[in-house]
């Protein structure tokens, strides 16, 4: 077995004890999906897919099946066509944009339901997984 350094950026810092690792990693899997899992998910549903990007970023490629409703729209009139117990995906570009955190907001303050797709659409597209364009 390799012989670590006594001391490194890494273990400068103690791990988090294993039940408070347990339920953050939890917690964060409650808030949180990725790429892949929506892309094997799709098919079944149990979810609405929304791209809170805008109107022409949607355009120029999204996931197909999403819904268009940039987070500044979202509104119990914007959401009245789902159930109250929908469950919402977010997505936005990606790590650089905060669109899906601010739609995670305001569909929380709504009562809904919400995940955010980690990556965005940037995730999406490193993953190799295909874009739909226009509306």
């Amino acid at each position: 077995m390799p012989t670590l350094p006594s001391r490194s950026p890494v273990t400068e810092v103690p791990a988090a004890p294993a039940a408070d690792a347990l339920h953050h990693f939890s917690r964060l899997l409650q808030l949180e999906t990725d790429c892949w899992d929506v892309h094997a998910s799709l098919e079944n549903g149990g979810f609405v897919l929304l791209d809170v990007r805008s109107p022409e970023h949607f355009r120029r490629g999204h996931v197909g099946g999403a819904v268009n409703l940039p987070h500044g729209r979202i509104s119990e009139r914007a959401l009245a066509a789902w159930p109250p117990e929908t469950l919402f995906v977010v997505y936005c570009d990606g790590p650089h944009c905060n669109g899906a955190d601010r739609a995670a907001i305001r569909l929380a303050s709504l009562n809904r339901p919400v995940k955010k797709m980690i990556g965005g659409i940037t995730g999406w597209i490193d993953e190799g997984l295909p874009l739909v364009e226009g509306p």
